[in-house]
């Protein structure tokens, strides 16, 4: 039964509604999904309206709702399609026992049939502490974010320069006519860097991301979506994204060059002890202060910096992750 009826709600008449109406039926779920069905929803109606000129939009939105879906449909296939892919994309912890593809599809089978599906595999053990301390090398988001810190600084860098020359420029532009569609522009650019930002968010730190770009209600003329650009607060905190890059970019590239340079450093010392000994150890004014029989502790030492800095990688990709989503989407 259609979920309109069920519900009671009534069927939206316009294009701002129908959008209204879905956005309601994902109140709880992630903005960054909400952002992209609300603009594939709009992208649809107005291809839609498009395509038939001598219908009303009333009408138009009628027989969407029977095609494309009302929203709270509409709404329950992206919650189901989200599911499916975080499970898809998810990276198996180091030490998990793997899912059969037998066992989904007779699983899949018995809700279909209403059968009684078989017990599900028994949950995986707890790792123990040095399992977990040692299997952050097997999960794939730790280099994703380590490489993400070294990147920061010149994607930093970038943003920052842009911002600064952007605004100023507009703002030094602004008494003449040229400078208002100069500031457009630049607005307009941020919004697409940020979408930018968000894919190599996304793709790195793993933090859901919007795919596509931020909605803008159509029906209001050129002027009042303009000026929207300039009164959305969430312009404003994507600028301060943006500027906090380049404090954040030096500080994520020093501590991962830093740490992996000493434990590196640390681990290649009883290589470097067999190939040139008289140059191994700690030098203070030409004065070896550490013996060439502490190098292998010293290996072990750097080994051990090396997993705590995988784990401190892995850590600052989640919090920045969370940064981004807080500043870079519409909540």
């Amino acid at each position: 039964m259609n979920d309109q009826a069920t519900t009671g709600s009534r069927l939206p008449t316009t294009i701002p509604d129908y959008l209204a109406q879905l956005r309601a039926a994902l109140h709880d779920a992630d903005p960054a999904m909400v952002q992209d069905a609300l603009y594939d929803a709009e992208e649809y109606l107005r291809s839609e309206l498009a395509a038939q000129p001598g219908r009303s939009e009333a009408e138009v939105i009628a027989d969407v709702a029977g095609s494309y879906g009302a929203p709270e449909e509409v709404a329950e296939i992206y919650r189901e399609t989200e599911i499916t892919v975080n499970r898809a994309l998810r990276t198996p912890s180091a030490g998990a026992a793997p899912v059969r593809q037998g066992a989904v599809v007779a699983s899949g089978m018995a809700a279909a049939t209403g059968s009684v599906a078989p017990p599900p595999s028994p949950a995986p053990k707890p790792r123990g502490v040095l399992a977990r301390f040692f299997g952050v090398a097997l999960d794939a988001r730790t280099y994703g974010a380590l490489f993400y810190m070294l990147l920061s600084l010149a994607t930093g860098i970038f943003f920052f320069t842009w911002v600064v020359t952007g605004l100023s420029l507009s703002l030094g532009l602004l008494v003449l006519i040229i400078g208002i569609p100069v500031a457009v522009l630049f607005f307009g650019s941020v919004r697409g860097l940020s979408l930018l930002e968000g894919r190599l968010v996304e793709a790195l730190l793993g933090e859901r991301m919007p795919r596509r770009p931020a909605y803008t209600d159509r029906s209001r003329s050129w002027l009042q979506r303009i000026g929207d650009m300039f009164t959305d607060g969430r312009t404003w905190l994507t600028l301060l994204y943006f500027v906090l890059m380049l404090p954040l970019g030096i500080v994520y590239f020093t501590i991962a060059t830093t740490l992996l340079s000493i434990s590196l450093g640390f681990i290649w010392a009883p290589v470097a002890a067999l190939i040139s000994p008289e140059y191994v150890g700690i030098h203070i004014d030409g004065t070896q202060m550490l013996p060439l029989w502490i190098t292998p502790l010293l290996a072990v030492v750097g080994m051990l910096l090396l997993f705590a800095t995988l784990h401190l990688a892995r850590g600052i990709g989640r919090l920045h992750g969370m940064m981004a989503k807080h500043l870079l989407v519409r909540l």
